[in-house]
């Protein structure tokens, strides 16, 4: 086994002037951005609405594309849209056709109630979601389409730009809409959010295009199919087996079934307490007292800068040390951060304990995804790098998505547990969270028990 070379700091700080990075942030806050529309600002508006936390969960759920987007992600690495390949590339002209397809969707949903009309907003939100999932594939291969394997040691500094992106996108349109929303409303939100769509588009245009022999990959990989099936590389048999089989043949065979099929498990279970977390946050802020302006200034606000300082830290530490550490000093520091939120259910709305919890959680997980995305780029091979990434990330979006829309459920079920009224130190809220804290301990026992796997996966590159 071979060991990479430590970077010293100042080789580390110096890496980040790349300015590849630079496109790397922008499409990350491409990435970031629809998860407000669908997110935080949807749950927000049908929380003002009066629906109960049990719909709000499951509408939430229209987010389960995002784990299902690896099924339709090798088109987006072998099809070559019309005129804008062209002229923007296999990478940019699919993310810009799904920033148009969102523009369209924020459009119409900015002008639904879903207090009326909760169908017709969850359509519209699940286009949204589609697009945005399509969006995604694109992004995530340019980001790896951007770096050669002999540059793997960049790949935390890039993980970490496209972090700081997402955040960004995520963060600051979703600190505009929760201190606007009292006064505009969430339909004035929309129409602003739109404008922001209209912002990621002229975004797009300017990027570049990354250079890459995908398609000298895939080229060799349809020489060998056309020869096992005795047909032409042009036939339609072979377009579709390189398409559709050959991403996840090439997965499976360069980690080995088993290594592969354990990688995927723990992918699943990484960040299923966060997501839990996640998904109710909101609906817990207004619940505890908060108003929308305390969060839009402290959950988005300050979460954003947190984050940004914290993710650069994170990303030097795992260039410095690597990505293993990275995994399991952020899995447990992002379980253990869960706790902060069960202190502020017992304190109540107190703004000093939720600007710390801000400011723990979004360290926690920023120190977490940077190490995360890091080891599944190094997972992903270059000829069908949309395709694999997918995979990998959807596995992770699949327990964000669709186990995390049952946590409407789980917290109503618990606070039908009357046993909690006879103890002063735990409510429904503080049990909640603690149980989203346990439900880590599975994976941080994975990377304790395949530290050497994953160490001469990333040592190999």
């Amino acid at each position: 086994m071979s060991h990479a070379p430590s970077y010293s700091w100042r080789e580390t700080l110096h890496s980040y002037l790349d300015r590849r990075l630079l496109w790397v942030f922008l499409l990350g806050c491409a990435s970031g951005f629809p998860f407000v529309l669908v997110g935080s600002n949807l749950t927000g508006w049908l929380n003002d609405s009066g629906l109960t936390k049990a719909t709000i969960g499951f509408v939430g759920a229209v987010s389960i594309v995002y784990a299902l987007n690896f099924f339709w992600a090798p088109f987006v690495d072998r099809v070559k849209l019309p005129y804008l390949h062209q002229r923007f590339g296999q990478r940019r002209s699919w993310i810009l056709l799904m920033q148009i397809f969102m523009l369209v969707f924020t459009l119409l949903i900015a002008n639904t109630d879903p207090s009326f009309n909760l169908w017709l907003t969850t359509i519209l939100a699940f286009g949204i979601a589609v697009s945005s999932a399509t969006q995604d594939i694109a992004i995530d291969a340019f980001r790896i389409d951007s770096f050669g394997e002999s540059e793997s040691r960049k790949l935390p500094q890039a993980a970490a730009m496209a972090v700081i992106g997402w955040w960004t996108g995520y963060s600051l349109p979703g600190y505009f809409a929760f201190i606007n929303a009292d006064t505009i409303g969430w339909n004035g939100v929309y129409y602003g959010m739109a404008a922001f769509v209209g912002l990621l588009i002229i975004f797009t245009l300017f990027v570049n295009e990354p250079k890459t022999n995908r398609d000298t990959l895939q080229a060799e990989a349809e020489t060998r199919y056309a020869k096992h099936l005795s047909q032409g590389k042009s036939n339609l048999l072979v377009w579709f087996s390189v398409t559709i089989i050959e991403p996840f043949a090439d997965f499976f065979r360069r980690n080995g079934v088993q290594v592969a099929l354990t990688l995927l498990l723990f992918v699943f279970l990484f960040k299923i307490g966060e997501a839990f977390l996640g998904r109710m946050s909101v609906v817990f802020y207004r619940d505890i007292g908060f108003s929308n302006e305390d969060i839009g200034y402290y959950s988005k606000l300050i979460g954003w800068g947190a984050t940004v300082i914290f993710t650069l830290i994170g990303s030097a530490v795992n260039v410095r040390f690597g990505v293993v550490k990275g995994l399991l000093i952020g899995g447990i520091a992002m379980a253990s951060s869960n706790l902060m939120f069960a202190l502020i259910a017992q304190v109540g709305p107190s703004e000093d304990l939720f600007l710390a919890t801000v400011i723990v959680d979004n360290f926690t997980s920023a120190f977490a995804t940077i190490a995360f995305v890091s080891f599944l780029t190094h997972l992903t091979g270059r000829a069908f790098s949309a395709t694999q990434y997918a995979l990998l990330a959807s596995l992770g979006n699949l327990s964000r998505t669709t186990l995390s829309s049952f946590s409407g459920v789980m917290i109503e079920k618990i606070e039908k547990f009357e046993w909690l009224n006879h103890i002063d130190w735990l409510n429904p809220w503080s049990l909640f969270f603690i149980l989203t804290t346990l439900m880590v301990i599975p994976s941080l026992a994975m990377i304790v028990g395949l530290r050497h796997h994953f160490k001469a996966l990333t040592d190999k590159q």
